[in-house]
């Protein structure tokens, strides 16, 4: 159900909180104290027992860090929080655009004498850790207990949801093939996992510990025998014991750091993602650094797994074609608004009766709401769909079958050129990601500018990725894949992404539209030379926004594709609805 987060964002909170937090620096004898959004999992998700950066600041995004000195306090944000952060920190925060501005120049800028930056060493990676030592030789880097948890006074127990199996018909592989596999490619005589997707999908497991995100919370030691130590509070574990087998050992996680600490030989950790203090407590054995061993396979979904997810797409898409012709239909009343819709949305997802959660809160900005790129809607912030505006609907579902996520820009009322304008530009970049072939060996970052080239031409752009990956009854942004400037990793077989285009003016509208994809072999080619080629299925079929389309922008093999998609979105999703249902779809898909 849609939930209300202003209580926990209220900027009214910060200057008390900021100065409490100041106190306990002094306390502490620290200059400055770094406030990340993060866990001891170092994941990208928090439960609320973790979530310090809203406590402390009220930001309420995905990304970014508050650095707090005597005299100043920074919120660090990237490109997707620069309008939201301002509706949700008080004055005594000062935004920082990151990463053009990194927390050493920053720093360094703000106390030029150097001091001591004072750190909790679980929240921060060891490859954190170190670039920061190296850029701030000044300053003496000093783990310390947190000191938000000192002030915070109401803060909320750990997670104690209990585990569940995930079974073999959706995993696809079992957990002692997989340990097996894994432990056959270590690099050290065990390997300490902290990332819970890993964990989830090493041991087919699943979880409710972070909201929307199937994943249990612990820690795990994965040995060279294939046996693993799996670390959980009391009793989380206890129910998949028989699941787990005799090669797994359930411990508590009190345990974690005292076996790390009695750990001999060869240890594998990921610098990237393993916390500072795991590191340090590993003084007994030599420490082999290399990637979280389950992270690519991950990845790579096998193929229960994107039969899977083809299922839980097309679900979806009945879901969200019945919210689409219903929002066509009830939206010119001129009674609905942002909550209104979000609630409805969710209420035909529920009717698959196979949604287990929503995958994430869902994004839904009307007019100026929706050039806020992470926009969560809120009683205070919540306005009606303005005629003659848009409408930005950025929703998925967790289902035991796949993950889904997609975006629809949809006219309310009657576009204006510069809306049909802007749209078909983003509509023309995800149709070149969605049309691509390109060698094995190609990484996202050799991609994101087809998706850019339309809006740049028109000297446009956007500030965020144009795709994440996404797990599989897991989390809805998985690495390491992605397609984005900063995203190095080569695409595989079975990579589920994202492809996400958009387009923003701060205070008049927004437009993204996101369909998921899954990387395949292409298929053979007249005239091509035998060279290994890859290309992307689309998942998600849900039609786009006619009204928004400006077909004189079109080249022909856009107006094609488009097409086609329509036409194959009639066929896999018509059967499956109502009468006036389809008449709605069969409109919405007819050609160009």
């Amino acid at each position: 159900m849609f939930q209300s987060f202003e209580a926990q964002s209220n900027p009214d909170q910060g200057p008390a909180r900021l100065d409490d937090l100041r106190a306990q620096m002094l306390a502490a004898g620290v200059d400055a104290f770094v406030v990340p959004r993060a866990d001891a999992h170092q994941g990208e998700y928090v439960a609320a027992r973790d979530a310090r950066l809203r406590w402390l600041t009220g930001f309420s995004g995905s990304a970014g860090f508050c650095l707090v000195l005597q005299d100043r306090a920074g919120v660090f944000i990237d490109g997707r929080y620069r309008v939201q952060v301002l509706a949700e920190v008080a004055a005594c925060f000062t935004p920082v655009h990151w990463p053009e501005v990194q927390l050493a120049d920053w720093l360094k800028e703000a106390r030029p004498a150097g001091g001591v930056l004072g750190y909790d060493a679980w929240l921060h990676s060891v490859d954190e850790i170190a670039k920061l030592r190296a850029a701030l030789p000044a300053f003496d880097l000093r783990a310390v207990d947190n000191l938000v948890d000192r002030i915070w006074q109401d803060q909320p127990a750990p997670p104690d949801a209990p585990f569940a199996v995930q079974p073999l018909d959706f995993a696809g592989e079992d957990h002692a093939a997989k340990r097996a596999r894994l432990a056959q490619g270590l690099a050290a005589d065990a390997c300490v996992l902290t990332l819970p997707d890993s964990i989830a999908w090493l041991l087919n497991i699943r979880g409710s510990d972070i909201p929307r995100n199937p994943v249990p919370q612990g820690f795990a030691i994965l040995n060279r025998n294939g046996a693993v130590s799996l670390f959980a509070g009391a009793g989380k574990a206890d129910g998949i014991a028989g699941h787990l087998g005799p090669d797994v050992t359930l411990r508590d996680v009190a345990d974690f750091l005292p076996a790390l600490q009695g750990l001999t030989g060869t240890v594998q950790i990921d610098p990237k993602t393993c916390p500072d203090l795991v590191a340090r407590a590993l003084a007994g054995a030599q420490v082999v650094h290399a990637p979280d061993p389950c992270i690519l396979p991950k990845a790579c979904k096998n193929a229960t797994e994107i039969a899977g997810a083809r299922a839980a797409h097309d679900r979806d898409a009945v879901a969200m074609v019945r919210f689409l012709a219903w929002l066509d239909t009830t939206a010119p009343q001129g009674s609905l608004t942002e909550i209104d819709v979000v609630r409805a949305l969710e209420g035909f997802r529920r009717e698959t009766n196979a949604l287990r959660d929503i995958s994430f809160e869902t994004i839904c900005g009307s007019g100026p709401n929706a050039a806020i790129v992470h926009y969560r809607v809120s009683e205070a912030s919540n306005r009606p769909l303005g005629q003659d505006a848009l409408l930005l609907v950025d929703s998925g579902g967790q289902y035991q079958d796949g993950t889904t996520d997609i975006t629809r820009t949809i006219a309310i009322g009657t576009p204006t050129a510069t809306h049909r304008t802007c749209y078909t530009r983003v509509l023309q970049g995800m149709i070149a990601i969605s049309r691509i072939r390109f060698p094995r060996g190609v990484g996202g970052q050799h991609l994101d500018a087809l998706a850019r080239a339309p809006l740049w031409l028109a000297g446009m752009d956007y500030d965020h990725g144009t795709g994440h990956g996404v797990g599989s009854y897991l989390s809805v942004h998985e690495g390491p894949q992605g397609i984005s400037r900063r995203s190095e990793v080569a695409l595989h077989e079975g990579m589920i992404l994202s492809n996400e285009p958009g387009y923003y003016r701060a205070g008049d509208f927004g437009i993204r539209i996101e369909n998921l994809i899954v990387t395949v072999k292409a298929p053979p080619q007249q005239g091509a030379d035998g060279r290994d080629m890859l290309a992307f299925e689309t998942l998600t079929q849900v039609p786009f926004d006619r009204r928004l389309i400006d077909t004189g922008l079109l080249t022909d093999a856009e107006r094609d594709w488009i097409d086609r998609y329509h036409a194959d979105t009639l066929t896999r999703v018509g059967l499956r609805v109502d009468q006036a249902t389809y008449e709605w779809l069969a409109a919405a898909c007819a050609p160009l």
